[in-house]
């Protein structure tokens, strides 16, 4: 544990920021397996947008890098594809 105040204070920074990271790498995360147990007669657009919006989201918080993002738009639009 830190003992000089600022590191205690950096300490409380990283653990708040943690949690904002895991909430939105856990949102594409959870978008992908929907996506993925589809069921035919769904609505393939909202699960392509709410895919895609959370995606773009982990990106532009850099929580994923934006190749990373454009590879997993590819991989959701060629399962629902099939």
């Amino acid at each position: 544990m830190p003992i000089i105040k600022s590191a205690k204070k950096k300490l409380r920074q990283d653990i708040k920021r943690t949690k904002q990271n895991k909430k939105y790498e856990l949102a594409y995360k959870k978008a992908i397996d929907v996506v993925k147990k589809h069921k035919k007669g769904e609505k393939i657009d909202e699960l392509l947008i709410n895919a895609y919006k959370a995606i773009d989201k982990a990106a532009k918080k850099k929580i994923i890098h934006k190749n990373k993002a454009s590879r997993l738009k590819a991989k959701v639009a060629r399962l629902l594809n099939k």
